[in-house]
């Protein structure tokens, strides 16, 4: 049994980022990572643009000028103004060469063609200079950037319709257990209704990981054999849920063994999910989660999410790691590491109760894991502690 620590530099030096590429529609392309260093074909801005409703003016030392003109929004034409003249003009208009600074409307006044200047100004006011946030052919996105919103609208007010990314991967759950129903039908005494291939396929989808399939198997050797083999030959990364701890009808850790899986490491020093197995085949990653659903989701977020970052071609992705002051005093049993479901707000974290590695309720309603190191025992309250933000 390894520590977390050990058990997420061994995940991490294990997993290859892709090399697989695509094209990609820049309105499609959210979550994806650039799979080449995009250059601006335009100056942005590509006219010298004002930033303010009010008067472009060709400044001159008198207080008064002729207004000779208006630009608006997405007008052409390029009024040239002499000394002492001024055109009204608009947030986004193109500020005439001859005009060398913007006035805001609320320091003048107008009479007719005759504003008159009521406060102090400078030259350039309120100006965006031709290709002040990115000139023609500088680098406009970096290789490895991941493609947010922002991302996405930088790139198209540039005028970029298609872009290069790395192909996010395929990816395959398999759920294993004679005792599971499916949601909507009876429950007949002695069984539960399965929810963890739903709960992680959600997971991945609110990741931005879509490209998923899904495979339900009875506890039988032979049969676990057959789709576990179908899945790591279909996907580039698989996701097993349970199945993997000793007991007589867990055949994963034998049905792995033998279809030559390379056995990384099997058991975590931490709770919940102490069961964690991983393993590759040819560089494609095979995880083996716990069948309880608490401990199956606290392993994903932990180890699996990273994973497929990297393997998205998203290098600088990390868990978003904080310190908070604990609400009350909490005391550990035991000498493994813990991922306690809890909730942050304001600086102040408290540990939820129902902390079973069987039971959802309490991470339906968590933000965050309080993080206890193995070799920590007592927290008293008011003490500062590292949290996981989780991506709710």
């Amino acid at each position: 049994m390894i520590s977390v620590e050990e058990a997420f530099e061994l995940v991490q030096k294990n997993i290859i980022p892709t090399t697989k590429t695509q094209k990609q529609s820049i309105i499609k392309s959210l979550g994806f990572v650039l799979a080449e260093t995009v250059v601006s074909p335009i100056n942005m801005p590509p006219f010298r643009q004002s930033a303010m409703d009010g008067y472009a003016l060709n400044m001159h030392t008198k207080n008064n000028y002729t207004i000779i003109d208006e630009v608006k929004a997405g007008d052409g034409h390029h009024p040239i103004l002499k000394e002492g003249e001024a055109v009204r003009i608009f947030t986004g208009s193109a500020v005439p060469d001859t005009a060398n600074t913007v006035i805001m409307q609320e320091k003048v006044t107008v009479e007719g063609t005759i504003l008159t200047i009521n406060e102090a100004f400078s030259i350039n006011e309120n100006i965006r200079p031709l290709g002040e946030q990115v000139e023609k052919r500088a680098i406009a996105l970096h290789k490895g950037s991941k493609l947010s919103p922002a991302a996405i609208g930088y790139l198209t007010t540039l005028g970029i319709p298609e872009i290069k990314v790395f192909t996010k991967p395929s990816i395959a759950i398999v759920t294993t257990g004679n005792e599971l129903v499916e949601a909507g039908q009876e429950l007949p005494y002695g069984k539960i209704y399965e929810s963890n291939s739903g709960m992680l396929q959600t997971a991945l989808q609110s990741l931005g990981f879509d490209k998923v399939t899904i495979t339900k198997v009875k506890d039988d050797f032979i049969s676990t054999k057959k789709s576990l083999e179908k899945a790591i030959s279909e996907n580039d990364l698989v996701i097993i849920s349970g199945g993997i701890s000793v007991g007589d009808y867990d055949f994963v850790g034998k049905a792995l063994l033998e279809l030559g899986i390379e056995q990384i490491f099997y058991k975590v020093k931490q709770k919940p999910g102490k069961p964690l197995f991983f393993g590759k085949m040819k560089n494609k990653p095979v995880f083996a989660l716990p069948g309880n659903p608490a401990s199956a989701l606290s392993n994903f977020y932990v180890y699996v999410q990273p994973s497929l970052q990297k393997l998205s071609g998203n290098l600088d992705f990390s868990l978003t790691r904080l310190k908070a002051n604990l609400t009350a005093d909490y005391f550990k049993k035991g000498d493994r590491a813990q991922f306690l479901k809890a909730s942050v707000k304001n600086g102040e974290v408290t540990i939820l109760e129902g902390q079973s590695s069987a039971m959802l309720y309490t991470f339906a309603i968590a933000n965050t894991f309080v993080y206890v190191p193995a070799e920590v025992n007592t927290f008293s309250k008011g003490d500062s502690v590292e949290v996981i933000m989780l991506p709710v």
